[in-house]
């Protein structure tokens, strides 16, 4: 009788599952030298992107230089910044690879697909309508002092398309990293890229910086393009499996995933019974605190823009150039947390808490090394970096002089920049609410808000610059310090110890830059540029050993 028993339960839940057992997860874990074989073609492919971001902001400095025409766009260019920030970099990723990571574990991602997308397409179809027709409203919020609002207007217009193109690009890009492929996703800029610098250098004899916003919308588009083939390619692979299996009652969530996510139909029961409102509320407790932070991080490019339209033409330009340049460090520095955000996220989601703490601690090492090394080369030769971009056409050495001078002040905060992004993937990598980063990202955005508006008079671009630095600065303290407590139990004294070892290290290779520049009177920037790239990391890597920095452990956490 008992046999009979158990070959009767052993019957009905293989009728529940309809499918044979296997013995673990398809998705559980990635092969070795995984991660460094991902960041590589991260690596590569970012540092591809960022070279054509580079060469379209040349294209556009050497067509428009930095006045009232090239302002306008840059308003306009507000809609695609703040729709990467939400759609591609932050929310979307935060959101969708842990939801993503948890259905291949339980069986596949399709029924995850059909409930999210289609929703998700509407929802931002709607936006982009609604911003169309608000685009004068947008324009007046943003600059209010633009010297040429209706230019600004029909640019905003032309890349409001980014909503919708950014949106699917993001979706894409989350679904793919789950599945451990990386190299369509880390193609999405030099795809954007490339549809700016086509459509401008076919247009700009025509439409004049009007072109600039076509390539952004042209450029959106080919993101999905880019995408598209391998995402269908995954989703087919994984039919068999993602259709066959419903989870036995009992185990259909991960430990440490909200209920929001199961891998199947989105609309299934929560806790209270089908369709139940207490699983709606679970998932928008998850999903608001993203989006927040991610609107309050790119807020900070708002606030810049609103104190910055009334000052001379040009004001902001120069602090786009600036911040584009400087950010580049920045953005080489989060390479490998971008590969290892669904690795985490899988560790928290299967409770191995202290996998989690190591992997974050080597990011966070990592990234903190990279971006005070591009910090030290920026401070040191900000003029020359400038000259050798971009001073060209109607960019002229007035425009790079105030350009490099911003840069400068920007690059103080780029430690800060780095942290907030390697440090806001832990916090969201369990796919559990939290409003501690929301907060954090509030404070800062305050703080840079109180800066800007006391500093702008006295100091103009160079004070809302300084102001970025300060709010961004303090949102990262505060991520580190809450980090323990509420994600991943890192370890914040030997990490501060350790970063403030290269801080010191940092500031001796500026001063071995400076030094290189001052040598170099006659040269042309470029040479000047290109001697520092020698010096600065001899004196970084020398300085680093002096103060006890651990270089040689670096090559081990990459």
């Amino acid at each position: 009788m008992v046999g009979a028993a158990h070959r009767g339960r052993r019957r009905a839940v293989t009728d529940v599952v309809r499918v044979r057992p296997r013995p673990g997860p398809r998705h559980a874990a990635p092969p070795p030298g995984f991660v460094a074989r991902a960041a590589a073609v991260t690596a590569g492919l970012s540092v591809a992107g960022s070279v054509l971001g580079l060469l379209r902001d040349q294209v556009i400095a050497r067509f428009f230089g930095a006045g009232a025409d090239s302002d306008a766009f840059l308003v306009a260019w507000t809609v695609p910044e703040l729709a990467a920030t939400v759609l591609i970099e932050d929310a979307m990723a935060l959101l969708l690879v842990p939801a993503f990571s948890a259905a291949l574990a339980k069986g596949g991602a399709r029924p995850l697909v059909r409930g999210t997308l289609p929703r998700l397409a509407a929802l931002l179809a709607v936006a982009t309508a609604a911003l169309l027709a608000a685009a004068p409203l947008a324009v007046h919020l943003l600059a209010p002092g633009l010297a040429a609002p209706g230019l600004a207007v029909t640019c905003t217009r032309l890349t409001t398309a980014t909503i919708l193109t950014f949106g699917l690009a993001g979706y894409l890009s989350a679904a793919l990293r789950a599945h451990h492929r990386f190299l369509p996703p880390a193609a999405v800029y030099v795809a954007y890229n490339v549809g700016i610098i086509t459509t401008l250098l076919a247009l700009h004899g025509r439409w004049g910086v009007r072109s600039a916003a076509a390539g952004v919308a042209v450029g959106g588009a080919l993101m999905v393009l880019v995408q598209l083939p391998s995402f269908v390619r995954v989703m087919r692979s994984g039919a068999t499996r993602a259709e066959g299996v419903a989870m036995v009652p009992g185990q259909s969530r991960l430990p440490g995933h909200p209920a929001g996510v199961n891998g199947g139909d989105t609309a299934t029961a929560g806790p209270d019974g089908p369709g139940s409102a207490g699983r709606v509320r679970l998932g928008m407790g998850l999903v608001v605190p993203v989006v927040l932070f991610a609107v309050a991080r790119q807020t900070q490019v708002l606030v810049e823009r609103f104190f910055a339209a009334g000052l001379p033409a040009g004001a902001i330009s120069h602090l786009n150039y600036a911040q584009k340049v400087a950010q580049l460090p920045m953005a080489l520095s989060l390479m490998v947390c971008t590969v290892t955000f669904p690795v985490v996220s899988r560790a928290l989601a299967g409770g191995d808490r202290e996998r989690a703490r190591q992997r974050v601690e080597r990011d966070l090492t990592l990234a903190c090394v990279v971006v005070l090394l591009g910090t030290a080369y920026v401070v040191a030769c900000a003029p020359q970096i400038v000259s050798t971009l971009f001073q060209r056409g109607a960019f002229d050495a007035a425009d790079t002089a105030a350009t490099a001078a911003v840069m400068r002040v920007y690059a103080l905060g780029l430690l800060g920049q780095s942290l907030v992004g390697a440090l806001i993937r832990p916090y969201f990598s369990a796919a559990r609410p939290t409003w501690y980063p929301v907060a954090a990202m509030a404070a800062g955005l305050s703080l840079t808000a109180v800066v800007d508006g006391a500093a702008v008079t006295p100091w103009g671009a160079y004070g809302i610059a300084a102001g970025n630095a300060a709010g961004i600065s303090l949102t990262a303290v505060l991520l580190l310090r809450g980090l323990p407590a509420r994600a991943v139990p890192v370890r914040v004294p030997a990490l501060t110890a350790a970063v403030s070892r290269y801080v010191l290290a940092a500031a001796a290779a500026t001063g071995a830059g400076w030094c290189t520049t001052r040598l170099l009177p006659g040269a042309p920037a470029a040479l000047a540029a290109a001697a520092c790239c020698l010096t600065v990391p001899l004196a970084f890597a020398a300085a680093a050993a002096a103060v006890g920095a651990p270089v040689r452990s670096l090559p081990h956490a990459a």
